[in-house]
């Protein structure tokens, strides 16, 4: 059975039930799982030093829409709020295909392998030109990162009332077909998974009720998860009330979209009430700081959210709202804004490193993930903290966020090393980036 022995780090960030930390300590891989924790660990197999360096669980992200790689920085977007960033944007999505939806995956995992995620979720909410689901499930396999797609949907277009073109919207029968031939596919619900997959309507605003209730009894007959946008912002919580005469919240509640199972993105106009059914019900969060600056939606009640109790976990979300995708860069950025709102200890370091890790591991249901304890699987990124970025730190697990490095030395996903000093492992990036570059040009004219 392959080993792995990663040998001598600065310091080893567990996160397992008292938060150790253990300086000049080693991890022992072996088949995929970690089988110890500890100094003076001895293998025969691949020795990876971790001299100057911090070792952590992979970061989690739980919320990204993957295609979005393709359309950073477009012109008509870069100032708009969430409602007009989308209506300039649909148009140039719609013009997407399976070579799109593919390279655009590859690209933006790449760019999450990099700044230390080792899991990611996807949602994706259009399927234009036979596009499918599959072609971001292939992607994650060519780089090797764990991978937790979900199959979006929208099915109401501008002439019924609609934000998306006509275009982009499917039948809801359709849709839920599709679910279930992508579940049957590829959900793997084991320990260890490498993909599982989830039901996820676009937003509230895009389906209908009916299609909002019967993905909710799908995805519960197929033992999966939910995932959708909510009150993402003023907007949101003004079309809720107008459309349905209430709080995303209680829509949520009442159509069965609250509970272990689920989990929403952003959640930033979230009221005290809302937070209290979230932590009663144990639905998670996907938090996504620097979307949320960047379309000017408010800052999240992150604190609130967790001295209630919710699940809270990051989300990069799609790089047209972003328009980076650096996990280490959003935990850093979830810190900063918690203490503009609150105060400067309204959030340390290692607390948004725990949101990072085994937050995420938490929101999406993987007991087996998140921490670096024997028998979790072997998930970690190598962080090398002797160079320019952390010079003169005093503390080198703070320095991740107060100083860097925002790129990893090394990365493992389930043993395997994803990334080797610095440079991903399991692809020709430069030839994926030239390609990318190609049809991202392409959808510019």
């Amino acid at each position: 059975m392959r080993e792995v022995l990663i040998q001598g780090a600065e310091v080893v960030v567990t996160m397992d039930g008292t938060r150790r930390e253990l300086k000049g300590a080693d991890v022992l891989i072996r088949g995929g799982v970690i089988a110890a924790v500890g100094e003076g660990l001895t293998s025969k197999g691949q020795v990876v030093s971790a001299k100057g360096c911090v070792v952590t669980p992979g970061l989690i992200n739980t919320h990204h829409h993957l295609y979005q790689t393709l359309t950073r920085a477009v012109p008509g977007g870069q100032d708009a709020l969430l409602f007009g960033w989308l209506k300039t944007l649909y148009p140039i999505w719609a013009q997407m295909g399976p070579e799109e939806i593919h390279v655009s995956a590859l690209t933006g995992l790449a760019e999450l392998a990099l700044s230390g995620c080792t899991l990611s979720s996807d949602h994706l909410y259009l399927y234009p030109n036979g596009a499918r689901l599959d072609d971001t499930i292939a992607a994650a396999d060519d780089i090797g990162l764990r991978f937790h797609p979900t199959r979006g949907a929208m099915s109401i277009g501008e002439s019924a009332g609609g934000l998306p073109p006509d275009s982009l919207v499917e039948r809801e029968a359709a849709i839920l077909e599709d679910c279930i031939r992508v579940i049957d596919a590829h959900h793997d619900p084991r320990a260890g998974a490498m993909v599982r997959v989830g039901v996820a309507p676009c937003s509230p605003f895009s389906v209908s009720r009916e299609l909002m209730r019967d993905a909710a009894l799908l995805a519960r007959d197929k033992g999966v998860m939910l995932h959708t946008h909510l009150a993402e912002n003023d907007e949101d919580i003004a079309y809720s009330l107008h459309h349905f005469g209430c709080r995303p919240g209680q829509y949520a509640e009442d159509l069965g979209w609250t509970g272990a199972d689920v989990w929403h993105a952003h959640c930033v106009k979230l009221s005290s009430e809302e937070i209290a059914l979230f932590a009663r019900s144990l639905t998670g969060v996907a938090h996504c700081p620097c979307s949320n600056c960047r379309l000017g939606s408010g800052i999240a009640p992150v604190r609130a959210m967790r001295d209630a109790g919710v699940k809270v976990a990051l989300g990069v979300d799609g790089s047209a709202s972003n328009d980076a995708g650096n996990l280490i860069g959003e935990a850093r950025q979830a810190m900063l804004l918690q203490r503009v709102q609150n105060g400067a200890d309204a959030m340390s370091v290692r607390e948004a490193l725990e949101i990072a890790t085994l937050g995420g591991a938490q929101v999406l249901g993987r007991s087996d993930l998140g921490s670096l304890q024997p028998g979790k699987r072997a998930d970690l990124a190598i962080w090398d903290v002797s160079g320019l970025e952390a010079a003169g730190a005093w503390d080198p697990v703070a320095a991740l966020l107060l100083a860097g490095p925002t790129r990893v030395k090394h990365l493992f996903v389930e043993g395997r090393q994803v990334v080797a000093e610095g440079q991903i492992t399991t692809l020709d990036l430069p030839r994926v980036i030239e390609r990318h570059n190609t049809l991202a040009r392409k959808l510019a004219r």
